[in-house]
């Protein structure tokens, strides 16, 4: 069997678009995640990070709890602590697991800058 080279570009073209809108998606999951993360440190979560936290991105400038530009935790931290809890940090136990993936997220990207 022989493949034309007219139908290996239509693959090739059809690969890149693939991959492409695959990037794409990504970005905008990413991108998404982060807002949420976001809405949840300041807002949503119940009670907020922000209302205990010092994180800049956040605006945010609490001080009960450390400072988490200082303290750079990475993703896997910032995930023990919600579920777990942390000396007068309660636990987030009504927290989705999305939820606390996308405030992790967002908590260990904003302080890596």
């Amino acid at each position: 069997m022989t493949v034309s080279h007219g139908c290996l570009r239509l693959l090739g073209a059809f690969a890149f678009f693939t991959l492409t809108l695959g990037f794409a998606a990504q970005a905008n999951a990413s991108e998404d995640e982060k807002k949420l993360g976001r809405e949840l440190f300041t807002e949503r979560a119940s009670p907020p990070c922000a209302i205990c936290h010092t994180l800049a991105d956040a605006q945010s400038d609490g001080t009960i709890g450390p400072d988490l530009d200082q303290l750079k935790p990475d993703h896997t931290r910032v995930m023990a602590v919600i579920r777990s809890g942390m000396g007068a940090m309660p636990a987030y136990e009504a927290l989705s697991d999305d939820e606390v993936d996308a405030l992790a997220t967002y908590v260990s990207t904003a302080t890596s800058n």
